[in-house]
């Protein structure tokens, strides 16, 4: 979407992984440091008087320490709102208050997909702990304790999301997996590797944001949003101008407004520096 004359973000919506942190190479999980450049790039923004709201796969839990990192509140700014869970929670920083929450029933989408893939792993948020798992996933993939559960006790009650992941399987054969299931009735996203998040329909970044923009006052129009992985294309296409990381894939290339460097060249700081240097 094209930016008018004068325009600059009142709100800047962050993914996390890939955009504000490194990715580590080989592995599913990123560096928990924020470069100096990012670090003031987003406080100009703040400075400027925008809205910096992290918006995020992660659960609550794993988005409070890169917050802290990022020292986006003081006692002179409002407490932070965070979009956690791709869009299935929202909540305000610090201390963890969660105001807004979208839940429904994952088993008849789970089970279609253990049909297919029996030795993946499942995951479902256990908030202010970590997650409860059928297995253990790889290390560094998820944030907190995992906490060994059957899948049936796993789906027994309603969930704000569930993160299918196959070590043995790639981005691929999951997306070809979901288009095959049509997920009766969740919507998804793929990850980078085979990780597979299910969420309730309508569900995204995007909702998210746009639950925090109405709360602000703001509106998708008064939006920037930065990100790298396949579950922000939703908020791209959401606010009024989307941008993507380097190294994104190319669905996501392709979706983006314009595409800044990647996040091992502190690309967030050169798209910020165009509307906050």
């Amino acid at each position: 979407m094209s930016t008018p004359d004068g325009w600059r973000p009142a709100l800047v919506a962050l993914d996390i992984d890939g955009t504000i942190l490194k990715w580590i190479d080989g592995a599913g999980t990123t560096h928990e440091e924020i470069s100096p450049a990012v670090h003031a790039a987003v406080h100009r923004a703040l400075d400027a008087g925008a809205h910096v709201v992290l918006a995020s796969g992660r659960s609550p839990h794993g988005m409070t320490d890169v917050a802290d990192l990022l020292d986006l509140y003081d006692e002179q700014r409002e407490r932070l709102w965070i979009v956690a869970s791709n869009g299935a929670v929202v909540f305000r920083y610090p201390p963890l208050d969660v105001v807004h929450e979208e839940k429904f029933d994952a088993r008849p989408a789970v089970e279609a997909i253990l049909e297919r893939h029996p030795s993946a792993l499942v995951a479902v948020e256990e908030r202010g702990v970590g997650y409860r798992v059928n297995s253990h996933f790889p290390e560094g993939e998820l944030s907190g304790d995992m906490i060994i559960t059957d899948v049936a006790d796993l789906l027994a009650a309603e969930v704000s999301r569930v993160i299918i992941r196959d070590p043995d399987a790639t981005a691929d054969d999951f997306v070809a997996l979901a288009a095959d299931l049509g997920l009766h009735g969740t919507s998804y996203v793929v990850g980078w590797t085979a990780w597979l998040d299910l969420a309730p329909v309508g569900v995204s970044k995007a909702s998210g944001l746009a639950y925090v923009a109405r709360e602000l006052g703001l509106t998708a129009d008064d939006a920037l949003a930065v990100g790298d992985g396949r579950n922000d294309l939703e908020m791209f296409a959401w606010a009024r101008r989307g941008v993507a990381m380097g190294q994104a894939i190319q669905v996501v290339l392709d979706a983006a407004d314009d595409v800044t460097g990647s996040v091992y060249d502190d690309g967030l700081a050169t798209e910020l520096d165009r509307w906050f240097a």
